[in-house]
């Protein structure tokens, strides 16, 4: 996949943990997981949302587009 997940640097930056950001942005641990791996395949609007306020981060921050070679 093109689209890299930067959450778990941008969650490190603001010391903040797996934990903690399930519970601020009212996510499963297990979903919250899935997008710091990169294993989600899509991530709503709403969310990140949540998660850029919580974290105090602009989406580009998390999110971030790599040509595949």
């Amino acid at each position: 996949m093109s689209i890299i997940i930067n959450l778990d640097v941008v969650m490190a930056k603001r010391k903040i943990s797996l934990n903690e950001l399930s519970e601020k942005i009212n996510l499963t641990l297990s979903n919250v997981s899935n997008l710091k791996t990169g294993k989600a395949k899509a991530i709503r609007l709403s969310t990140l949302d949540s998660i850029c306020k919580v974290l105090e981060c602009q989406p580009g921050d998390i999110l971030e587009f790599r040509e595949q070679q």
